[in-house]
């Protein structure tokens, strides 16, 4: 039998490889509306982020969603994020 292949991701915060599932996705469509993505399935650029909080400050601060996404990105959608993070 062949192995699958699990599709790694990099973290915009702590910079490691992990599998995409168990990433959050932010991803900005043709649009430039910046959305929460949690299926993984949305078609447009996406970022990724750990589900921890202290990767989601550290990619804040950085910017490093807006370098990212190529766009600026309100307010809002990373309350949303930081929501996301604090549920679980």
């Amino acid at each position: 039998m062949k192995v699958k292949k699990i599709p790694q991701r990099m973290c915009l915060g702590c910079s490691e490889m992990k599998p995409k599932k168990e990433l959050i996705r932010v991803v900005r469509n043709k649009e430039g509306e910046v959305k929460i993505d949690l299926t993984g399935k949305m078609p447009g650029r996406g970022a990724y982020i750990c589900r921890n909080v202290s990767c989601f400050e550290k990619a804040y601060k950085a910017k490093r969603f807006e370098r990212a996404l190529e766009v600026t990105i309100s307010p809002e959608v990373y309350e949303k994020l930081k929501e996301e993070l604090n549920v679980e």
